[in-house]
């Protein structure tokens, strides 16, 4: 089945030259089914690049999904242009009354701030409280993970001496998981951060439930079946080129960065890197994806009624 998302959004394009089937809102009319309402809270400053690496993994599971985009009220984006964000996002205040059967988290270039620090916290803050009533699972990723941690069961995060940065290796730890269905025992993830979350600072009686860890980069996804999220540290999501232009970035802007740990040929940055990640992306994706198909509400509006 493919993702409803709309016709002008940049990301159509690139997704329907992929391969992902994509379709109109008169196609979605037309079959007899509900879609997944999925939302987006994309906090990162290229919204363009995120909304199609996120559309590509949602969009290649077998349901329909309706994708919608939304933004924080109390911040300006500063990286895309305003006519973007009014012609495909909606304000988090706008949007409230609905229900939806996922919320995605993106993460942010913040995550040195303290997390009272951050210009939106607060309002974030509703967002979380809010998928308690409205949203029957929610996916954070990377800085969102954190935040959500934070805020759900008071894990704090902690600045490292060198920023995380490369392709690791991970371990499966529970592979009865459904969300880990089909997974190898070790694989490898993308990781660009300047901070972590550790193990040994989750409560005891929190419920949470470790899935995915490194060796060299820690805890990777926690699953919270209280609250019904998945927190994912690390970015599964990215392209191929998306640790490559983080790289080029700071060198070009006299940033002080290492090359990234096991991801050009060689440790050469002028060599073009593999992807060995974008299998297990897809794979957590639709499994996140179908496990929500087959606990959610039929009728929407009893999402989270007790």
């Amino acid at each position: 089945m493919p993702i409803k998302i709309p016709t002008d959004l940049p990301a159509r394009t690139t997704l329907e030259q992929e391969g992902v089937m994509v379709m109109t809102a008169d196609d979605a009319a037309r079959q007899d089914i509900r879609p997944l309402q999925i939302a987006l809270l994309n906090l990162m400053p290229n919204k363009i690049r995120t909304e199609t690496q996120i559309a590509r993994l949602v969009g290649a599971t077998p349901l329909q999904v309706e994708l919608s985009l939304v933004k924080v009220a109390s911040h300006t984006p500063k990286n895309t242009a305003a006519a973007h964000m009014l012609a495909f996002y909606e304000d988090w205040e706008a949007i409230r009354d609905r229900k939806f059967d996922g919320l995605i988290v993106t993460g942010a270039p913040i995550e040195l701030l303290d997390f009272p620090d951050v210009t939106y916290w607060e309002e974030l803050g509703a967002i979380f409280d809010w998928t308690e009533t409205n949203v029957h699972s929610t996916f954070a990723i990377c800085w969102g993970a954190q935040a959500m941690l934070h805020h759900f069961h008071g894990v704090p995060k902690y600045a490292l001496p060198k920023k995380a940065f490369g392709v690791f290796r991970h371990r499966n730890l529970n592979p009865a998981s459904p969300f880990l269905r089909g997974f190898s025992d070790d694989f490898s993830i993308p990781v660009s951060r300047w901070t972590e979350v550790r193990a040994n600072d989750i409560p005891e009686d929190s419920g949470l439930e470790m899935l995915m860890e490194s060796d060299e980069t820690g805890p990777c996804l926690i699953h919270d079946p209280r609250h019904g999220n998945l927190y994912m540290f690390n970015h599964i999501e990215y392209d191929s080129s998306s640790l490559a232009e983080e790289y080029w970035r700071d060198v070009e802007a006299n940033v002080e960065i290492h090359v990234p740990h096991n991801y050009f040929p060689k440790d050469n940055p002028h060599l073009t890197p593999e992807n060995r990640w974008r299998s297990h992306a897809h794979l957590l994706f639709g499994n996140w994806i179908n496990e929500v198909y087959q606990t959610t509400a039929f009728d929407i509006d009893k999402i989270r009624q007790k």
